[in-house]
């Protein structure tokens, strides 16, 4: 059975399409006009896929990519899309973070939308900043928790964490003992107040926080705890949970941030990490391709329903093919 994969690129959203998951080809490129930050696929139809853009709001494909179409066409939703989330609960149900922050939710499929105002009720919010003039503040990653559609999580650029109990209405700022660069909030597939987060290392360098790119909470993020502090690297935004196995984790690190890469010969000096534990320890995957590369890997994905991880590092898709090993049973 063909393997569908959705890739938003800076010039449109990509399909490519593998028979063995080893080998891709360019299947449809739709919306090329257009930055694509992140793509959502419909848990229960492949075919269908939401693309956010950066400027023109939320697109549907429902044809595997081979066309597009604008469901709140004229009328009003979120415009510089930065990511996109479909509620586990419901398909029908998205959430769009937004350049300048805001969170937008529409509950038909993406036909209509609604501000959540209410994340202005955190006076922090209007206080956050971003380090690049050309980028404004705004919402880096949307996690809703698998038990309960009213419990949700927003990462802020650069400004920490936000945790609404109460689907929106009231909102909590989650600042203690983490990095404010959040990029990625994962959430324990049987426990949801274990959260995991890939952060940019910010306060680390500026040496205001007590890890480095990796952090864990188990009580729904009252608490952190730093993890992978077995390697000196401080910069992550991929991270990923074993589909069949919850206490297995993905991340890749990489030394010292973006515009720190581009001024040396070795790059991202970036590498995959593996944990097996639920995050209390980490290693490096063995592959040499993995290992201290210049270009940086910042999307994992498991194939449905599969155990295969696939990894993206400059535009280009491949699988994580390991050596197997006793204490990596993936």
């Amino acid at each position: 059975m063909a393997s569908i994969l959705y890739v938003g690129t800076g010039e449109g959203v990509v399909t490519l399409k593998s028979e063995d998951g080893r080998n891709w080809k360019v299947e449809h490129h739709g919306l090329k006009n257009w930055q694509v930050p992140e793509v959502a696929v419909s848990p229960t139809s492949p075919n269908r896929v939401f693309a956010g853009t950066r400027g023109d709001g939320v697109w549907l494909s429902e044809d595997f990519g081979a066309s597009w179409k604008k469901p709140c066409y004229g009328k009003r939703g979120p415009g510089k899309v930065r990511c996109l989330t479909i509620d586990p609960h419901d398909t029908n149900t998205l959430y769009a973070g937004t350049e300048p922050i805001d969170v937008f939710v529409s509950r038909d499929g993406a036909k209509s939308w609604d501000r959540l105002d209410s994340v202005w009720n955190i006076p922090w919010v209007s206080t956050v900043t971003y380090p690049v003039a050309a980028v404004e503040p705004h919402v880096r990653d949307i996690t809703v928790d698998p038990k309960n559609p009213q419990t949700m999580y927003v990462a802020l650029q650069v400004g920490y964490m936000l945790k609404t109990t109460d689907g929106g209405r009231s909102w909590e700022l989650l600042n203690k003992n983490l990095d404010c660069d959040v990029h990625t909030i994962v959430l324990h597939p049987e426990d949801s107040n274990k959260i995991f987060i890939a952060t940019g290392g910010h306060d680390c360098r500026a040496g205001r926080a007590p890890g480095r790119a990796l952090y864990s909470s188990s009580d729904g993020g009252k608490n952190w705890m730093p993890m992978a502090a077995e390697f000196k690297e401080e910069y992550s935004v991929p991270l990923a949970v074993h589909p069949k196995k919850a206490n297995v984790l993905y991340s890749a690190v990489a030394n010292g941030q973006p515009g720190q890469w581009r001024k040396r010969d070795t790059g991202a000096e970036a590498f995959l990490i593996q944990s097996t534990d639920s995050g209390k320890t980490w290693h490096k995957l063995r592959r040499r391709s993995f290992q201290s590369q210049p270009k940086f890997c910042r999307k994992l994905r498991f194939r449905s329903g599969k155990r295969r991880l696939h990894v993206c590092r400059a535009a280009k898709w491949q699988p994580v093919r390991q050596r197997r090993q006793r204490r990596q049973l993936v």
